[in-house]
């Protein structure tokens, strides 16, 4: 253990290593929605669509304000919140074609919690490893996977297969190019058995559903029918009250079997909404951007924390981002981290207990349209759109809607931002700077 990690664990006290001794180790349930904005739902603003049982989650737990997603779109951003490295670090690092998978040598959170006997399952989309490659959820530490490999297989809800574990699950019902299972209810279904499943030993349930992520094709457009919106935004709000509404089952069945008291209940989003439903729902709420976007309408997103009895209720601006996690949930765990990470852990955030040790900077880097990257550092805020662009610099504090560039005020904080950019991700074959066009999943 490194002096800084050192210190870190004799201020923060006992929540961590000591607590996961002294205790009985808690369940872990990570529920990630597809697409889901800062404010498409109602505990961060949204007034139009219902999602009363994460409204619920979010009174009765933690709601952070300042928490953002691995990167601006889907693979690279689960690739950070399962290695606990940023997207200038991690092994996936965009929506490449074909997939780069994860290797031996990724270590994921999964494998960490296993190593202290834990029981890990996967129910939704994966999308760091294709099929026959050493990336796939069993062998990354997960002992029960089903759902979506691909990202771009799971944009069909409809589809007549799926994988369960290392085999492929024929939907029967869907093989005659009738809508008879909607994939989400079987994916969902999957998870509280589960949860039923595992009651007896701790475990770390990873939900990454695949709602409300396109083909906008939901069994029912219910209970937004009538609404007077374009039918794919009809179709997006029901897909997050569906959403919704597996939440609900998923702390009901926690509740039914005992668990609620010693599980950690997390909710958030792998990016920012799409831009349509930015315009039509307030998706990303006062943030400017959406989806593909380093501004903060594409990375900042929901993110509450609930565990009755341990983790405070309230609200919190602590910035943190999705490779927080790894070290976070291993704390709590009594495992060690890996020391190759770039997170740091927020027990301390979540049980209001100790000293919450602070990022020096977050990062992003994105590959489509170009190589854009983000970083934030304390309140500042710096875009560079694509290489040879200069960088743009925000106030978060004053401005966090990212409207006034003041670069040119701030040379001093330019000069800063540039610097850390200059160190802040390491080589990659796939993912080489400044990127050379490739084709890229949607």
């Amino acid at each position: 253990m490194s002096t800084t990690r050192r210190e870190f664990m004799a201020a923060a006290g006992a929540t961590g290593l000591a607590f996961a001794q002294q205790q009985t180790k808690p369940n872990i349930v990570f529920i990630l929605a597809d697409d889901l904005g800062y404010a498409h739902v109602g505990c961060y603003g949204q007034k139009e669509v219902q999602t009363p049982n994460i409204d619920r989650l979010a009174a009765e737990g933690l709601r952070f304000t300042s928490a953002y997603s691995g990167c601006t779109v889907c693979a690279p951003s689960r690739s950070t919140l399962m290695t606990g490295q940023h997207t200038g670090h991690t092994r996936v690092r965009g929506n490449r074609r074909p997939e780069v998978p994860l290797r031996p040598e990724d270590t994921t959170v999964a494998e960490l919690l296993k190593k202290v006997g834990y029981r890990n399952g996967i129910f939704g989309k994966w999308g760091l490893g294709p099929a026959e490659t050493g990336g796939i959820p069993n062998k990354k530490g997960f002992d029960d996977w089903f759902g979506y490999l691909d990202q771009v297989h799971a944009h069909n809800y409809w589809t007549d297969a799926l994988w369960d574990n290392k085999e492929e699950y024929f939907v029967i019902k869907n093989q005659s190019a009738k809508k008879g299972a909607y994939s989400h209810d079987l994916i969902a279904d999957r998870a509280l058995k589960f949860i039923e499943e595992s009651k007896g030993k701790p475990f770390f349930l990873y939900a990454p559903f695949t709602l409300p992520h396109g083909n906008f094709d939901p069994p029912s457009d219910a209970p937004y029918s009538k609404r007077d919106w374009p039918q794919d935004i009809k179709d997006v709000a029901s897909m997050i009250t569906r959403l919704d509404k597996s939440v609900g089952d998923i702390m009901a069945a926690l509740k039914k079997n005992g668990l609620d008291d010693n599980t950690l209940v997390i909710f958030t989003s792998d990016n920012g909404p799409l831009p349509k439903s930015r315009e039509y729902l307030n998706a990303s709420g006062i943030y400017r951007g959406a989806k593909r976007d380093v501004y903060e309408g594409g990375i900042r997103v929901p993110f509450i924390a609930r565990w009755p009895g341990r983790i405070r209720q309230g609200v919190t601006d602590q910035p943190i981002a999705f490779w927080d996690f790894l070290p976070t949930a291993c704390e709590l765990a009594g495992v060690a981290a890996p020391r190759n990470i770039d997170g740091i852990s927020y027990l301390p955030t979540l049980f209001g207990k100790g000293q919450q040790k602070q990022h020096d900077y977050f990062y992003w880097e994105f590959h489509e349209r170009g190589f854009s990257q983000g970083i934030r550092m304390g309140d500042w805020k710096g875009i560079r759109l694509d290489q040879g662009k200069p960088l743009e610099v925000y106030n978060l504090k004053d401005d966090p809607s990212e409207k006034n560039n003041v670069a040119a005020k701030e040379p001093a904080v330019v000069a800063k931002l540039e610097k850390i950019l200059a160190g802040a991700r390491t080589p990659s074959e796939y993912w080489p700077e400044p990127r050379k066009s490739r084709t890229a999943a949607k």
